[in-house]
């Protein structure tokens, strides 16, 4: 009895997920976008993007602007608060100054004593912090713009209107004057001459003598 051997027409055993080499490749899917409708779409992306970046400009500028608005509105309500601030106290202290003239008075005449004294020293160094100065000497030119003339008088020895009594002092607050100084004040007398003539010579000298007489 001989072996059987296998025929050749028999076919090898053959995975069951394996494939035959024969068959068709899968069809590319539907529905892909071409090359040229990519393009279009990164054109499209890049158009919007502009558009946003130009519109962050636009706000960036916008925020820049009144931030700028801002610090000058709030530079205005610190000039306008100053200014009040500088009102109110001048008016508070120009109230004041009639009490600070009788306190001048009773102490030119010697009756600023005892507890009155403190008082009205107090009340001085009290203004004097709230920035308050008293201004007017005898002796000082007269400038019309902080020195109000209520006597006048000539004088010889004077070169200049000059104030030679302080009828009541001037106040001011830092630059801003709020009461002139009442003075009374002399002028040089008119027609007096200084010593010498114009041309260096003494004013009593002797002009040149004529030829003499024969």
């Amino acid at each position: 009895m001989t072996e059987e051997t296998p025929g050749f027409d028999e076919k090898p055993d053959v995975p069951s997920g394996a494939t035959d080499d024969a068959e068709p490749k899968a069809a590319p899917q539907e529905g892909a976008a071409p090359a040229g409708d990519a393009s279009a779409q990164i054109a499209g992306l890049t158009a919007q993007l502009d558009q946003v970046r130009k519109a962050l400009e636009e706000r960036t500028a916008d925020l820049q602007r009144l931030q700028a608005e801002f610090q000058n509105y709030r530079r205005r309500v610190e000039r306008d608060r100053v200014a009040v601030k500088e009102v109110a106290i001048a008016n508070l202290l120009t109230e004041l100054m009639p009490t600070l003239d009788d306190i001048g008075r009773a102490r030119e005449h010697g009756e600023l004593l005892g507890g009155f004294k403190s008082v009205a020293e107090s009340l001085e160094t009290v203004a004097a912090k709230m920035g308050l100065q008293q201004f007017g000497k005898e002796g000082e030119p007269f400038d019309p713009t902080i020195h109000e003339a209520l006597m006048h008088s000539y004088a010889p020895d004077v070169t200049e209107t000059t104030c030679v009594a302080i009828l009541q002092p001037g106040y001011r607050i830092g630059e801003r004057t709020i009461r002139p100084a009442r003075v009374a004040v002399a002028e040089p007398q008119p027609g007096a001459q200084t010593g010498k003539a114009e041309d260096g010579s003494e004013a009593g000298d002797d002009k040149d003598n004529g030829p003499e007489e024969g």
